[in-house]
């Protein structure tokens, strides 16, 4: 089933408390007369989901996975939290509240997912298969919501139960690490054992596939972490070689599992991004946003973010090499590729070529703004891109797990196998370059896969934590080198200071 995100309010579900917790535990509301029905339970479950659609969360996954990188910058009167991220400002970002709003919405999904987890598992009224999907739902979100919060803070309270007073939410940190990680590994095996594989992919929804490809990013993530002496996670109890067979093992699940017949590789890279494909065999998991919706987060506006202001009219974009143009809006030039990173790729990488605008058209194909006569103020990227926007309303939809991010998942973790090596070399044909030179050590095979995931997951909230896991944010990002920045200075975000100052245990 699609979900368009408009979640109707029924009975026993009040509005959102979206208010500081001096007032209401994040995401509460009553369900003393919820949980009846059929319609009920899926309600639930459509109501986790709708968490991360909330524009303060959804722009974050940009802002803290390529906004404070190299890949791209803000535009010069950005808001004041955009350029701490950006600038890596670290004495203000116990303030920030892009990193405040990314907490709450996570613990708003989290909450929900605990009332799922709690009330439709001790539900009569729905058969076996369907309970197993809306709990395995509920495990998935609460795990990839922990997972998120972990890479970015470490260390953060732990809640089991929904949160229905204001004291329950006022728990302590998880105690270590390891004890962080272990539940964040026991949700997604929980959701990997109760959840099917879909018949084709549903746009919103995990299945087993999205479980098995998180829970392998969840092992490598560590994996890779304590690989290369990341602070803190260096010191975590576990085998490093053993975590990269987990990795190996849940991602083969994905990528070399004959029973897995829904996702897959898509030839052409064009068709990866099409908003009217969302349902296509890369997109595992995706947010589900269409610009039918009535707010925004029902719908998106993702691709004003990109584009630079042309204009105000519409404008062209032509289609990869051939003479076919698709329209767009323009938009307000929010995220601005870096000169740098645009300069870096491969002669002849499509993903250079294709994705990426310095030039639009006029709907009978003439140039009306490009970089080079300064119209443009910067190549754009154009994997968000709605040909049939409705005003700002758009279809754009931020990818969370790709086939292809799985993919290179294995050949990361696995090393120089044979089935690594034509995972990474699909990725590069597809993209129009050669394929990687064979025999690689596995220290050079892993460092190649790194660099082939800086390319083809650009823009889609992967690079700084990629760097992060490989202890490389302070040698790396141009700004926190000229602070000086160690690496313990960068390996979490310090807890927003309106958590720490509303719960005494942190």
């Amino acid at each position: 089933m699609k979900i368009k995100n408009i979640i109707l309010m029924v009975a026993g579900i009040s509005a959102l408390f979206s208010c500081s917790l001096d007032e209401y535990p994040y995401g509460f509301y009553s369900e003393k007369n919820f949980y009846k029905t059929a319609a009920d339970a899926e309600s639930s479950v459509n109501y986790i989901y709708d968490a991360i659609n909330y524009i303060e969360y959804s722009r974050s996954i940009v802002f803290l996975g390529d906004m404070n990188t190299d890949v791209m910058s803000p535009k010069g009167d950005a808001t004041a939290a955009n350029k701490e991220l950006d600038g890596w400002k670290l004495s203000n970002l116990n303030t920030n509240t892009t990193l405040g709003n990314f907490f709450k919405y996570s613990y708003i999904t989290i909450n929900r997912a605990n009332s799922v987890i709690k009330n439709v598992g001790a539900v009569s009224f729905l058969d076996e298969k369907t309970k197993n999907r809306y709990v395995g739902e509920a495990y998935f979100m609460r795990g990839w919501s922990y997972f998120c919060l972990a890479r970015n803070f470490g260390k953060v309270p732990i809640h089991k139960e929904p949160v229905t007073t204001l004291d329950m939410s006022a728990v302590p940190a998880a105690s270590t690490l390891d004890e962080m990680w272990d539940f964040i590994i026991s949700d997604l095996e929980q959701a990997v054992s109760l959840l099917p594989f879909y018949d084709k992919p549903e746009t919103g929804r995990a299945d087993k596939a999205a479980a098995c490809g998180f829970l392998a990013k969840v092992y490598l993530y560590i994996a890779s972490a304590k690989d290369h002496g990341a602070p803190q996670y260096s010191s975590m109890n576990f085998n490093v070689d053993d975590y990269y067979a987990k990795a190996v093992e849940y991602a083969s699940m994905v990528v070399d599992n004959p029973e897995q017949t829904t996702y897959g590789f898509v030839d052409n890279l064009l068709d990866i991004y099409d908003v009217e494909k969302p349902d296509g065999s890369e997109n595992i998991f995706l947010m589900s946003m269409d610009r039918t919706g009535e707010s925004e987060g029902q719908y998106s506006k993702i691709s004003k973010m990109y584009i630079p202001y042309i204009s105000g009219a519409t404008v062209y974009l032509r289609q990869g090499d051939s003479n076919d143009f698709i329209k767009t809006h323009d938009g307000w030039g929010e995220y601005r590729t870096d000169l740098d990173f645009y300069a870096s790729f491969e002669s002849g990488d499509k993903r250079h070529d294709w994705l990426f605008c310095n030039q639009v058209y006029n709907e009978g194909g003439n140039v009306i703004a490009s970089v080079a006569d300064g119209k443009l103020r910067y190549p754009f990227c154009r994997k968000f891109i709605d040909p049939n926007f409705a005003g700002d309303k758009t279809s754009t939809r931020p990818f969370l797990l790709r086939y292809s991010d799985v993919a290179l998942i294995y050949a990361e973790a696995a090393g120089p196998t044979e089935k690594s090596y034509s995972l990474v070399n699909y990725i590069r044909n597809r993209a129009g370059l050669g394929e990687l030179a064979p025999g690689l050590d596995k220290d050079s095979f892993r460092e190649a896969v790194l660099h082939e995931r800086k390319y083809e997951l650009a823009f889609e909230g992967d690079q700084c934590y990629d760097l992060r896991r490989w202890n490389r944010l302070h040698t790396d990002i141009t700004e926190a080198k000229a602070q000086g920045y160690t690496a313990e200075d960068l390996v979490f975000y310090p807890i927003p200071k309106v958590e720490t100052d509303l719960n005494p245990n942190l």
